[in-house]
């Protein structure tokens, strides 16, 4: 599994990506591996906000569908409408095709997420 440096992970592979006050949110690269191909990407609103843990986003594949959450409390900024028409650019770069763009309400909460060298220890324990 592909596991990319200086980015935050959680324990639903979830990634983010912090750009100052603000952070790219998407699926880690084992999350779309074990869904498989991605047909549809449900994208929240811009300027709504959610908690850290709650669920912002559903991803179905041809296998199951689940369920994507917010690693920190923020506000959507931004969505990544390039998923609507094509879903599958997830399974594609998972790292390159976030989600959304949020601003992070409270940027403390990322000391509760893992670093890729954690998260990588994390999947070696999951698999």
């Amino acid at each position: 599994m592909k596991v990319i440096k200086d980015l935050y992970y959680t324990e639903d592979h979830e990634w983010l990506k912090v750009d100052g006050e603000e952070a790219y949110i998407g699926l880690a690269d084992f999350a779309q591996d074990q869904l498989g191909d991605i047909v549809y990407v449900e994208l929240p609103e811009v300027d709504d906000e959610y908690e850290k843990e709650e669920g912002f986003s559903a991803v179905e594949s041809v296998k199951a569908a689940a369920d994507v959450y917010m690693p920190v409390d923020g506000k959507i900024t931004e969505v990544n409408e390039e998923l609507l028409d094509d879903p599958a650019l997830i399974n594609q770069d998972p790292y390159e095709n976030w989600i959304v763009k949020i601003e992070i309400a409270d940027k403390s909460q990322l000391d509760d997420l893992m670093t890729s060298e954690e998260y990588e220890k994390f999947l070696d324990e999951e698999v």
